[in-house]
């Protein structure tokens, strides 16, 4: 674990802290919304309505378990990673889901550049940092054993200390398991146990304290990003889901073993498949590739690839 954690930092260190989003809009604050009950929520992604404006959230750096086995491989991963079993991990999953719902219950805003996080629904989602009453609810959620730090595609614009976060919420991670609560205390009966003297709940707002984003513009509702020719659509009833940005979609036959685990919808051991079906002619080949298949799961994971 120790080796595990050295590579993280390094990987972030060297990269993730300078790499410019790829989202073409500057940085907003949406204030002044509600959480939406919908059945596809989890921890770390939701629907959100702000004057009126629905739109689906997903947070930056932070993953919390599935609330359903639909894509097993990566149910499984997330079990493996927190030492459980297929079903505590959902359960874990639900307690995440259920642990969002009651932090957005209260006052909580969101500030998004609309970089595009992917999803299985027809309306876009954006990667997203939100910050509840009480402090930052990806923190919140690893502190208390409900989610993991996890290296992402995602890279904020502007965001300069970036791996100053990313070891405060190593550090929570490592905290919630020796206090094993969440996840790690599901083989212990402590898995809604929360976390003692919990520090993300502080009122920080790690936006401020780390990353000092350059072009942030508060705003009371939903502002968006102009329409230009060619750009990604903002999510309506109307639009449909695109995946990445042409630039940020990942080459079916470069992609590293990390970037593609790192896909919704692709666990380690599809991730291994893919490379060792390598070379495709197009990512249409997904299809062949044990796991996958016509189905589902490649429409959920076709947008990543060119």
């Amino acid at each position: 674990m120790k080796h595990t954690t050295r590579w993280l930092l390094i990987l972030i260190l060297s990269g993730l802290a300078t790499t410019p989003c790829l989202a073409s809009a500057p940085w907003v604050t949406l204030q002044g919304g509600h959480y939406l009950i919908k059945r596809p929520n989890d921890g770390d992604s939701f629907h959100v309505s702000v004057e009126g404006h629905e739109y689906i959230f997903r947070l930056y750096f932070v993953d919390a378990p599935e609330t359903s086995a639909e894509f097993g491989d990566r149910v499984e991963e997330q079990a493996t990673y927190f030492g459980v079993t297929v079903d505590q991990v959902l359960q874990v999953g639900e307690l995440a889901k259920e642990f969002t719902r009651e932090k957005l219950a209260d006052s909580f805003f969101v500030r998004t550049c609309w970089e595009d996080a992917g999803g299985r629904s027809r309306m876009q989602r954006f990667y997203a940092f939100v910050q509840t009453r009480t402090g930052d609810l990806g923190e919140q959620l690893v502190e208390n054993g409900l989610a993991r730090a996890h290296l992402a595609t995602a890279k904020p614009e502007g965001l300069t200390s970036a791996a100053a976060e990313w070891k405060n919420l190593i550090k929570l991670e490592h905290k919630a398991k020796r206090e094993k609560v969440g996840g790690w205390g599901a083989n212990e009966e402590r898995m809604t146990v929360r976390a003692q003297q919990p520090e993300s709940e502080r009122g920080i707002d790690p936006f401020d304290k780390f990353f000092h984003p350059a072009g942030e513009m508060p705003v009371q509702a939903a502002a968006k990003p102009a329409a230009t020719p060619g750009a990604t659509p903002l999510p309506s009833e109307e639009t449909t889901p695109s995946g990445f940005p042409a630039q940020t979609k990942l080459d079916v036959n470069t992609a590293s073993l990390t970037e593609l685990e790192n896909v919704p919808g692709i666990g380690p051991s599809i991730a291994e498949r893919i490379i060792g079906a390598r070379p495709f002619k197009s990512a249409d080949d997904l299809q062949r590739v044990k796991g996958i298949g016509a189905g589902k799961r490649y429409e959920k994971i076709r947008p990543f690839f060119n």
